[in-house]
Parts: structure tokens; sequence; C-alpha cells
């Protein structure tokens, strides 16, 4: 069987398909996929080719290489084609298992489960789907389910995914207009207990749904609202629901945001990291109470699934990446690296009068920028900020990626914050080029004229074209 196996294989060369078709993404992306992405990567400058990646860094086809501090949003929390979980997964496929029966119960899924409930003892069981905003679905349809309501409280600029029951709980405007009618919502500000006690008290709250660290600029609830909140939803029958989508496996010096308070919440989202950056994977965590609700019979034994959910391939990546995470001490690693960035971004506030605030736990790191006090920089600033709020902050991003070769990113649309989210393997090496970048175009910026100036009336030209 393996030689005719073999046999057919002989048809599909990725090393050579590879090679043939060289440098075409941009090409076949605008033609096929999303017309307006190889647009916006040449508006900026970033329409670069990457031809491999290893740990924190890619490598163009003259061997350059960039820095990584953006890991596909979280994604790459153990770095790119990590060894270990690359390993994990040739051996699955040598295994030849027999996955996605159907009609079987995995081991592997069951293992995985194991392994992530044991970081959360509070809570009993786990299902798996294929993404973070499948994660979050989960928990709104198991929330509404067992509670026996409708309406899911969440907070003003929340991200919690782009499907359809997602984004009911997405507090941002430009991702749902135009989609609408949405499921039953109520926004609330971030660590309003006063706004929740009152949606509380009307009635029909399933839960309320809160990142433990926005990702959309990197913003913390106060001190005490996790805890405060969830007591405030037990009075009142309903559930505290954390996504740990981007926060979660390590990304903020503990295994899962929530743990920097005193909390134990009753649903918990995972996904990005999960993955090992290999196969995409989404984790719903809850207490057995909910499972038993949603799954109260035999006849219900499907009435949430999906199909890819627990298949082999996910599982041992998960498996394998908690492996590394443990191995390489990766989460104190995080704490270590992300409190000597937090330090050193701290101290140059005072340096560069544009930097307003620096924010953040473990490697999830946020820098805002603001109004200048000095009248010749407040009148490009004004100037930026008439056309499109937002554009110093990716004013700053394309220098330190096209002089640098470090990838950022800016936090979210119309805001003039950049968020770091490297791999949780960096060390001081890759903390201090970051630095050096940054410090060389932040001093840049100062001066009020150069290249940085003169992209930034390029961008405000583009700004006010498509306004």
């Amino acid at each position: 069987m393996s030689e005719l196996a073999g046999g057919f294989g002989e048809g599909f060369d990725l090393g050579k398909l590879l090679k043939e078709r060289a440098g075409e993404g941009h090409r076949l992306q605008g033609r096929m996929l999303n017309p307006q992405l190889p647009r916006m990567l040449h508006a900026i400058g970033f329409d670069r080719t990457y031809t491999r990646a290893e740990g924190a860094y890619m490598y163009d086809a003259e061997g350059r290489d960039y820095l990584d501090f953006l890991s596909g949003f979280g994604v790459f929390g153990v770095g790119r084609n990590h060894p270990v979980v690359r390993s994990a997964l040739h051996q699955a496929l040598d295994a030849d298992l027999a996955d996605l029966v159907q009609f079987d119960s995995p081991l592997l899924a069951g293992l995985l489960a194991e392994k992530l409930l044991a970081r959360a003892p509070h809570l009993d069981r786990v299902y798996f789907g294929n993404s973070g905003t499948e994660a979050v679905e989960a928990a709104l349809k198991f929330a509404r389910f067992a509670t026996g309501r409708p309406r899911v409280v969440y907070c003003d600029h929340a991200f919690h995914g782009l499907t359809t029951g997602s984004l009911s709980v997405n507090g941002a405007a430009e991702f749902r207009d135009g989609f609408d009618p949405l499921l039953p919502d109520t926004r609330i500000a971030l660590g309003d207990l006063e706004a929740l006690e009152a949606e509380l008290r009307k009635g029909g709250v399933a839960a309320l749904l809160v990142e433990t660290i926005q990702g959309k600029g990197v913003l913390e609830p106060p001190p005490g609202f996790l805890s405060a909140a969830h007591s405030l939803l037990k009075d009142h029958g309903a559930l505290l629901i954390c996504d740990e989508v981007q926060t979660g496996i390590g990304r903020t010096g503990r295994f899962f945001a929530y743990e920097h308070e005193d909390v134990q919440p009753d649903i918990v989202t995972v996904a990005k990291a999960l993955s090992g950056g290999f196969v995409p994977v989404g984790a719903t965590l809850a207490k057995d109470w909910i499972f038993e609700k949603v799954y109260s019979s035999m006849d219900r034994v499907l009435v949430h699934d999906s199909t890819f959910g627990s298949n082999a391939m996910a599982m041992v990546a998960g498996l394998a990446t908690l492996q590394v995470i443990e191995d390489e001490e990766l989460i104190e690693n995080a704490e270590r690296m992300g409190a000597l960035l937090l330090s050193e971004l701290t101290e140059r506030i005072g340096k560069f009068e544009m930097l307003t605030d620096v924010r953040g736990r473990g490697l999830m790191i946020g820098f805002e920028f603001g109004k200048p006090r000095s009248l010749k920089l407040k009148a490009g600033w004004n100037t930026l900020q008439a056309a499109r709020k937002g554009l110093f902050a990716q004013m700053v991003v394309v220098p330190l990626f096209q002089r640098h070769r470090i990838l950022t990113q800016v936090s979210g649309d119309h805001v003039d914050i950049i968020k770091l989210l490297p791999p949780l393997t960096i060390g001081e090496p890759e903390v201090e080029r970051f630095l050096d970048a940054f410090d060389d175009v932040m001093r840049d910026a100062h001066k009020g004229t150069g290249l940085m100036w003169d992209f930034g009336r390029t961008l405000v030209t583009q700004a006010v074209k498509r306004g």
C-alpha cells in the first residue's frame, strides 16, 4: 500500500511548485482573493515576499531577516516552525492515524483537554473548534442555552471575532457596519460596574463576555473589575466569559491572563498560540453543569459540533505546543522580557513628547502617541489627525519595517496605538534591536521634517482621496 501511495504522490512536488510560481502571491491575491489586501500592502511598503521563517524571524529571497513583533496576531507564541511541534506533526502523519471517524472518542482530544484543564482546575470540560471566533461562538451558545437567556453584555472596543455571533459582541463599528441585524446585544464601557448592574437588573442577561486585555488598544479593565463583575453576575444567575484567544497560553506572563486577578470565570476561550503556528485550533473551556445542560441527552449529542474540531493534527500541535511552553519556560520568559520592554519604553515617555503612554502585561504591550507640545510638531500632528486619526502610528510602523525590518502594526482603526505581540521565545537581543530601531524612528519623527513626514503627507493624500 505504501508503494502505491508513493506512486500517486509523484504528481505533486511542493518545492517545484513554490519555485516555479515564486513572487506571484500578490498578483494572485489581487485577482482571485481579497482585492484590497495587495493594494494596502503596496501602499505602506509591506509587499515583501518571505521564503522561510524560524523563531522570531522571517527571511526574504536575499536572506535578509525581518524581526516579527506581530507573530501572526499572536499565533506564533512558540515562534515560527518550532522543531518540536514540527517533529510532532511529522510523527502524527507517519502514524497513519484513523482520524475524524466522527463516531469515536479520539484519544488525542482527551489528552489535550486534560492538559488545558490542568491549567484551569475550576473548569471541567472542553469543546474543540477550529479558531478563536468558533470558540467564542460556542461560548455564546453555551451561555445562552445554559441560562435560558438571550442577551450577552460586552465591552466597548471589544474584538471577539468576525462570524455573525462573534460580530454581535464586537465593539468596533467598522466591523459591524452593513452586517445587521445581529444577535441581541448590550454594550457597556470596559470596567463600568454600574452599567453592568443596570443591565442585570433589566433581566435577560446570559453572560458578560470580556477580554482580559483588549486587543484593540491594549486596554485592561480596572483592578478588581473581573472579580467584582463575577460576583454581580453570580447574584443575577449570569455567567462570566473570559476571552483569552489572544492573551491566553502564556502571552501575559501567566498561562491565562485572568490569573492576574482573583477570579474563576465560568467559560474561557483560547486559540491562536495553541496551534503552535501550524494547525488552526480553538477551545472553549467551561464548568461541568454548563456542558450537562447543552448536551443533556443522547438525542443532543451533536447539538453543537464541528466536523474538523478535534482533528488529530490540531490536537498534536496543541499538545506539543504546551510541552514546549513548559520545557522552555516561556511563560516566565514572557514575564521577564515583557517587564524589560515595558520598563524601557516607559522611560522614553519623557524623552519623546509624542509618546504619551505605555501599557500591557508580559509580551502584549501597547504604546500610544498623542499631541505634541511644540508648535512645529503640533502643526504636522494636526494635519495628520484632520485627514485620518491613527496616521501617525502608521507613520511609525512603516519605517520600523522598511528601515529596520521589524514587523509591527497599529492596534486598531483610528487609534494612534502600536501593539507589540512578539513570540514568547524572544530574548534580550531582540528587545535591544527593537528599542534601537524605535529610538531611531522616534528621533526622526521629532525632527518634524524628513522622510517620515514626507511619507505622512503621502498618507494624508491617500486618506483625503478615500474620504
